[in-house]
């Protein structure tokens, strides 16, 4: 049977919102307001000069991302600065004039993600309330109203355990059902400890997280494939490519797996596409059946469990690796990652036609007003008017740097206002002919399910992530939700249990023990479902460790509230009759991480470790501490102690020689002070058996300061590591 076209899927959807639009004014994600690369805009520019003729105006910018337009305004995401000013920014620029309404900068660390990448996540706004959100490459998920105001932001990388890799394309949310949704590589605490590729709900208004997902395996890359929300067999699903290498299919008000398809040897980064009950998945990597490389399939998203191969619709072999589908009016239109565009029935498979746009293909194509707008890497802006047999090239321009060479693009054109819109690393474009559209209130797919309620098919635990300290207390709240994603409302009764905390759990309140740190479940079963949170309890005061308590046992678990700790990567070990932390030796994967110890928000502390690293052959590790969101490192292969935040882009490092060797205890402390036009960030370093010296050993002013941050210690061990009597103390 022939899927429905686009327009009459939208029409049947939206047919009164639509008689009452006063006019198109919004693409608030990423792939439009559809998820799928399409908008039913009119009058959209077919040709265009750069600095001449179709093109309205141009902006100072430098990105990578995608803008999203809501009310006028265009939200970007890029890089901006030099050197030590070198910072992520989230910018709002009027979408009629290019003026610039309002700008925030903030700090890149915790990452080896160098700075030409940084930015590349696109932003997703939601029409219902204006809210702005924005994931940078250094883990932090933020919450803007659509003047600027920061109403709420989380830490992924400090309380969550988000891994990125060097390659930059970090995950951008999806905006659905008052939720906001990301999915990340994590190891985090206690179960979560394990790495997977793990989507987090987060309420928009608030930030708790709603819920946690992890339906794949063990992860194969690190990706970057954004969910989709869409309405298949009459309930509301995240549909998302993993980094196990398959598509997995989850209910929007809960997480629940629903079904999960095996497309690839890798992991994937282009998202999919949903039209009706089809979804249209591609990558670039190994086919599972090992028979060639790369793939467009469709896949009936009616499935449960295991759907792979009985489930697949037809496929298509091609690299399509990188750049998303379009869907519209039966035609899905795919770039592979040479350039080349592959224009596809959406019933069959079969390829109508195909044309060479480029040789490198990073960004998704968009189609609209019955025009195909793509960008190549390097700099090529094409113009399309798709037809039967063919693809009608209208117009091909190269936007070009100041050097004259080409100018990047890697990310997709946005429609609204009868304008398109588009970033480069030399300017931020607004293409259009004639007067800009009528401008009203967005009509996209509705972010909340319209009508009543229906039967509830599961049960939310809120918040399902949460830190409290000891002797304090978090309420949780019980929501029944619908196969639409909604809340019917709250669960009465059931009953509640706690698994691994310490404290007194009455009506839904646990209260924390005034006992060490730790963390543990809570779960309800109530209304035929059941449902869990998890809950760290940990000390904003001073504290320490000297492992002493964890018995004689080698290689115990470390405490499990700590994040990024599992897997291996430390272990509790005694050593010559002395209980240490031990970071081994990594023969394989990766040899540097993090272990955070505290709430991500604190500041205005102290930490101190002792610590000694052993040699392998001829390598020294490198060892030392964390503290609000700096690494004071010393350095074994190149005899130095180094202060930075930024691993890759060294944006304030400072280093000073310090020779030392394997076998010998040494203390490290500090400190990170701030001050009227900044910070210093102060480290000292000594034998362990030898007095603190008074002077501090090296001291880095930092004039973009970061000012909170979790305490941790950190590990690259190219040799053994170990440590012992780990304080935190509170300044005065």
């Amino acid at each position: 049977m022939k899927p429905t076209p686009f327009h009459l899927l939208l029409c049947a959807a939206l047919g009164p919102l639509l008689l009452a639009a006063p006019g198109w004014s919004a693409w608030p994600a990423w792939r439009g307001p559809f998820q799928n690369g399409g908008a039913p805009e009119t009058g959209l520019v077919e040709s265009w000069t750069p600095g001449g003729p179709g093109q309205v105006w141009k902006a100072a910018f430098t990105g990578r991302s995608t803008p999203v337009v809501l009310d006028g305004r265009v939200f970007v995401t890029g890089r901006v600065g030099r050197d030590v000013t070198e910072q992520e920014r989230i910018a709002a620029f009027d979408a009629a004039t290019g003026e610039l309404l309002w700008e925030d900068r903030f700090n890149v660390f915790h990452t080896t993600i160098p700075f030409n990448r940084v930015g590349w996540a696109s932003p997703a706004a939601d029409p219902r309330t204006g809210r702005i959100y924005v994931h940078g490459v250094q883990g932090l998920l933020r919450c803007y109203t659509r003047d600027g105001e920061l109403l709420w932001e989380r830490s992924l990388t400090e309380e969550f355990g988000r891994i990125s890799g060097y390659g930059g394309r970090v995950q951008t949310p999806v905006v659905a059902g008052g939720l906001v949704i990301v999915n990340f590589l994590s190891s985090g605490w206690g179960a979560h400890g394990v790495p997977r590729d793990r989507y987090f709900a987060f309420d928009g208004e608030t930030g708790e997280v709603v819920w946690v997902s992890a339906p794949g395996g063990r992860p194969l890359d690190t990706t970057y494939s954004t969910p989709v929300v869409a309405e298949i067999g009459g309930e509301r699903l995240v549909v998302a490519g993993n980094a196990d290498g398959s598509v997995y299919a989850m209910r929007l008000g809960t997480g629940e797996k629903l079904w999960g398809f095996r497309l690839s040897r890798r992991g994937l980064n282009a998202a999919v596409v949903v039209g009706g009950d089809r979804v249209y998945a591609s990558h670039g990597e190994e086919n599972v059946d090992g028979s060639t490389m790369g793939r467009v399939v469709c896949i009936d998203g009616r499935g449960r469990g295991d759907v792979t191969g009985t489930h697949e619709l037809w496929r298509y072999d091609a690299l399509c690796g990188y750049a998303s589908p379009a869907l519209s009016d039966g035609v899905l239109y795919a770039i592979d990652n040479s350039g080349n565009l592959h224009a596809l029935d959406a019933d069959s498979g079969r390829r109508r036609w195909h044309r060479n746009l480029g040789t490198v293909g990073r960004g998704s194509p968009v189609v609209a007003d019955g025009k195909l707008y793509a960008t190549t890497v390097n700099g090529r802006f094409h113009i399309l008017r798709p037809g039967e047999t063919d693809g009608e090239l209208l117009d091909s321009d190269q936007v070009l740097a100041p050097d004259g060479g080409p100018a990047e693009i890697f990310g997709s054109p946005a429609v609204a206002h009868g304008r398109v819109y588009f970033t480069t690393d030399e300017g931020l474009y607004c293409l259009g002919d004639g007067p800009a559209a009528e401008e009203g209130r967005a009509r996209p797919a509705p972010q909340t399910a319209e009508g009543p309620a229906g039967e509830a098919v599961g049960l939310q635990l809120v918040p399902a992530e949460s830190t409290v300290e000891p002797g304090g207390s978090v309420r949780f709240e019980a929501r029944l939700v619908d196969a639409m994603g909604r809340v019917t409302g709250a669960a009465e009764g059931g009953t509640w249990s706690a698994e691994g905390l310490a404290g007194t759990l009455s009506d839904g309140v646990f209260t924390a023990d005034a006992g060490p740190d730790h963390g543990g479940a809570v779960n309800l079963s109530a209304g035929g479902f059941t449902a869990g949170a998890r809950v760290r309890v940990l000390t904003r005061g001073s504290w320490s460790l000297d492992f002493g308590a964890a018995g004689a046992v080698e290689d115990r678990p470390v405490p499990g509230h700590w994040i990024g700790s599992a897997g291996g990567k430390f272990l509790l070990r005694r050593v010559e009759g002395e209980d240490l932390l031990h970071k081994p030796f990594a023969r394989r994967g990766l040899q540097r991480s993090n272990v955070y110890l505290g709430p991500a928000d604190l500041s205005g502390y102290t930490i101190q470790a002792s610590m000694m690293g052993d040699r392998h052959r001829r390598n020294l590790p490198d060892m030392g501490l964390v503290a609000q969101r700096y690494t004071l490192d010393l350095m074994g292969n190149h005899q130095q102690l180094q202060v930075r935040s930024w691993a890759s882009d060294l944006r304030m490092a400072a280093s000073v020689p310090f020779e030392w060797e394997s076998g010998v205890w040494y203390t490290m402390k500090m400190r990170v002070d701030l001050e009227s036009e900044g910070a210093v960030v102060r480290g000292k370093v000594w034998r362990r058996e030898a007095p603190e010296p008074a002077a501090w050993t090296i001291e880095a002013p930092d004039p973009l300061p970061n000012r909170q941050g979790a305490p941790g210690l950190y590990g690259h061990s190219a040799a053994e590591i170990y440590y012992d009597d780990v304080v935190l103390r509170i300044d005065d």
